[in-house]
């Protein structure tokens, strides 16, 4: 089973193909991304890499971690599951059709 990696305060110039390289001094890797803005098309400053092999896994983050990438020390850690968020849908419901409802007084 693949493992996942977090990978965070990456140079903005890195593409994912760069961190693809990277990891690949490591190991097989089966995916390498950065993420980015979907409005921009910027950088984010973080993306992810998925590894064939765990044990290999395990050494690009412990070799990587704090490690200089295009002058900026990275952060290189497992992904942890996400959270659960609750509920189905954005912003909650609230119920009420809203507006004030004091009534006027003279």
């Amino acid at each position: 089973m693949a493992k996942n990696i977090y990978v965070g305060n990456l140079p903005y110039s890195v593409t994912s193909e760069e961190l693809r390289e990277v990891f690949e001094q490591y190991g097989e890797v089966q995916s390498a991304v950065v993420i980015t803005d979907r409005y921009t098309g910027r950088s984010r400053g973080f993306g992810f890499v998925e590894m064939v092999d765990n044990q290999e896994a395990e050494r690009a983050i412990e070799e990587l971690n704090g490690s200089n990438l295009g002058g900026r020390n990275i952060v290189v850690n497992e992904t942890r599951p996400r959270e659960d968020r609750g509920g189905g849908r954005r912003g909650g419901h609230r119920g009420g059709s809203g507006g004030w409802r004091g009534g006027y007084r003279r």
